[in-house]
């Protein structure tokens, strides 16, 4: 018997450090983790204000600990799952034709959703990328994690156009996808994110040139539009030891006539209303709207709080963003835009609720559809 037990004990030991072995090995030389911040880089993240003890910190306190009980409320939620978690219908994606890029407009301002927090911004003649996270999953591994919800993009990666720059809020797999990135890096102009993931770029084969790292409220201009790293309240981090080793930011986008807010992901703070006392009033905002708990409510925006920091911003319209592609918290898919919805409506706010694909054209073409309540006639 003792054989038996120490023969099974050493089994699982060696089991342990093959796993914890294959792990490390996996952690290292898989390039999705992204690269590290050395020399001249670390050097200028090192001297940023808001880098302290090896970090970046939040500008307000951000505790992100949800303790033993948070765990357990967690595994709990997680045994009893919500059904309605994600759609049980294909949503509807509205197909982009690739001949309507053989122009772009001077005058007209085009935003078109992918999900989640992805979109192509075409505004003043030049075209925009935002968070572009195109896979199928948010994950290292893109059979492991949720899934995307459409079968479908609005269009295919290799039939976008040229893009002028990419925007990046910050380096989590639901914001900076690796496989994404390898199929636009060569089409792309310029990258614009925030301090130290220009390394993570830089391991994926963007050249340092077409790359700038900006520290909140730092201003840069691209063919005369001026884009701003601007406060949020969240953290980074891809792997098991890098938390907060990148910044993370919000982007203010100001054109010859119209001006965007993008949120990247947040929890509600007080720099709202300072970007909208410095920079506003914004034509639209687009804002985080899901994947929220109050476990972590400190770095996900409850709803309702989506809606005041769009009033907070001067916002004139509200499209709320992170929701509608994946499941990353425990409320059911549509729970974000109906609380939305509700708090909007009451404080009399203007909502924009774009299929994914369909473009909003500021001050034309504002959709209003609630396609989230009704599947199509060939849904399945």
């Amino acid at each position: 018997m003792k054989k038996i037990l120490k023969r099974t004990t050493l089994t699982l030991l060696a089991f342990i450090l093959f796993l914890g072995v294959g792990g490390v090995i996996f952690l290292n030389v898989s390039p999705q983790f992204g690269g590290e911040a050395t020399g001249h880089r670390l050097m200028v993240m090192q001297k940023s204000r808001l880098y302290e003890d090896g970090r970046f910190q939040n500008q307000v306190e951000t505790n992100m600990n949800i303790g033993l009980s948070g765990f357990l409320k967690i595994i709990a939620k997680t045994l009893n799952e919500n059904e309605n978690q994600k759609p049980n219908w294909v949503i509807p994606v509205q197909k982009m034709d690739p001949r309507r890029f053989a122009g772009i407009s001077d005058s007209l301002t085009r935003i078109t959703w992918f999900g989640h927090s992805a979109f192509l911004v075409e505004i003043d003649g030049k075209r925009l990328l935002l968070d572009p996270m195109l896979g199928s999953s948010p994950s290292p591994v893109s059979f492991v994690g949720t899934q995307r919800f459409s079968n479908t993009l609005p269009i295919d990666i290799a039939d976008l156009p040229t893009i002028d720059a990419i925007l990046i809020s910050h380096d989590h797999y639901d914001h900076l996808d690796y496989g994404s990135i390898q199929e636009l890096k060569d089409k792309t102009g310029h990258f614009f994110v925030p301090l130290g993931i220009g390394a993570h770029l830089e391991a994926w084969g963007v050249p340092a040139v077409k790359i700038t790292e900006l520290e909140w409220w730092q201003e840069v201009e691209l063919g005369g539009l001026k884009l701003i790293s601007t406060p949020a309240r969240h953290f980074s981090g891809r792997g098991l030891s890098d938390r907060m080793k990148t910044l993370w930011t919000s982007w203010v986008i100001q054109g010859k006539q119209d001006s965007i807010f993008f949120s990247g992901d947040s929890g509600y703070f007080p720099g709202f209303k300072q970007i909208g006392d410095k920079y506003g009033p914004f034509d639209i905002t687009l804002l985080e709207c899901g994947q929220y708990n109050e476990l972590w409510a400190n770095i996900h925006m409850m709803p309702e709080e989506t809606v005041q920091a769009h009033l907070d911003l001067k916002g004139q319209v509200l499209m709320p963003i992170h929701w509608g592609a994946f499941t990353l918290a425990m409320h059911s898919w549509t729970e974000p835009i109906q609380r939305l919805m509700v708090k909007a409506q009451h404080l009399q706010v203007p909502v924009t609720t774009p299929q994914i694909g369909e473009t909003i054209i500021l001050n034309q073409k504002l959709p209003t559809s609630r396609w989230w309540q009704t599947p199509p006639p060939y849904a399945n």
